[in-house]
């Protein structure tokens, strides 16, 4: 049952909350006394409990405050005993660009990437790397700031989680590889750090979609029923002193999937989807998908002796297509807007970096 002393809290917490300003008002209403209306609930509504509408109450008030309280649980998706690994996923795309899931931003991460970007580069002539953030969470701050310094050769300011600003240590053997980073609205805490720290370094570009707005620093109380509320204190600084926003990291370019498709994509870039070809249609998406279709017939590929012959006799390359040709096969072609767009960008910068004769 909630006591007096809460029903005041809940009482002055809503307070800060109005109604929908009326157009031509000079000033919106005076939001309704909450005490006022949870009296009149309780004593109106045929066949509501007193524990139902203690219930109800808490949990429209934590989640009008979200993401800055929250309930934490066993059952609670964000809570810190999961067991995902740090590394979910590692691939190389066109033997030229890493890629490495993220599964959560823990203690054992900023090793995991070093590791891993040191095994790829010994076996690959890489020119990027792709850092998959979606659907990742963490509030380990200390790994993202490491995962961070891994990259950087010169000492710089990266975060600051109440302890003040940690930077970045000088180092001759630091990772050169350009970064695009992926993020989505499920990319949370200590992940969403990661991704704006490596972007206010300038060491990478974010991708995707507004991050959770859950990185914050915070504090938790215990509470009877075993579950803990979590309850933002204040924000997580990067960089020279910018305060994350609780509205989330904007990506530096926005790629918008439906988050149903987005899910399909994340288990498998190569599926392709009904809508995908609607998708591609959008302008600015990933120009190396716009051509690709699973219906698009394969190239005929024609040996120099066929093009010699063919360029005497004055007929066209395609102009007999009747007898057996060498046919080239199909490249599996990225389905993930996201990915694709990363791919295209590493690839493009690789290309504007190399040396002129």
């Amino acid at each position: 049952m909630i006591r007096q002393g809460i029903v005041s809290t809940l009482t002055g917490l809503l307070a800060i909350f109005t109604l929908t300003t009326v157009p031509g008002a000079s000033a919106p209403p005076e939001p309704p006394d909450f005490k006022e209306v949870y009296d009149l609930i309780r004593a109106h509504v045929a066949g509501l409990s007193q524990p139902q509408l203690d219930r109800a109450a808490v949990q429209a008030l934590v989640a009008a405050l979200a993401p800055k309280v929250m309930l934490v649980g066993e059952n609670n998706e964000m809570n810190d005993a999961s067991n995902a690994p740090p590394l979910s996923k590692t691939s190389v795309y066109d033997g030229e660009i890493a890629y490495l899931r993220v599964g959560r931003v823990a203690k054992a991460l900023p090793e995991a990437v070093r590791k891993n970007c040191e095994s790829l580069l010994a076996t690959n002539k890489l020119k990027g790397l792709v850092l998959d953030l979606r659907y990742t969470s963490g509030t380990d701050y200390a790994a993202a700031a490491g995962v961070a310094d891994l990259f950087l050769s010169k000492e710089r300011p990266l975060l600051d989680w109440g302890n003040g600003m940690v930077r970045s240590k000088e180092k001759a053997d630091a990772l050169t590889l350009p970064i695009a980073v992926l993020v989505n609205h499920q990319t949370s805490g200590a992940a969403e750090a990661l991704a704006a720290v490596l972007r206010e370094t300038g060491t990478g570009l974010v991708i995707g979609s507004l991050t959770a707005g859950q990185a914050m620093i915070a504090e938790e109380f215990p509470l009877k029923n075993g579950e803990r509320l979590r309850i933002a204190t204040s924000p997580i600084h990067v960089g020279e002193g910018a305060a994350l926003s609780a509205e989330g990291v904007n990506p530096d370019i926005a790629v918008q999937v439906a988050p149903e498709d987005e899910r399909i994509y994340f288990s498998d870039a190569f599926r392709s989807l009904q809508s995908t070809n609607q998708l591609f249609a959008s302008p600015g998406l990933s120009f190396t998908n716009q051509g690709s279709s699973t219906n698009r017939a394969r190239r005929t590929r024609f040996n120099e002796a066929e093009l010699v012959r063919e360029r005497r006799e004055g007929t066209a390359l395609d102009a007999d297509l009747s007898s057996p040709r060498e046919v080239e096969p199909d490249k599996p072609v990225i389905r993930d807007p996201a990915l694709a767009r990363a791919l295209d960008l590493l690839k493009g910068l690789a290309v504007v970096r190399q040396p002129r004769s």
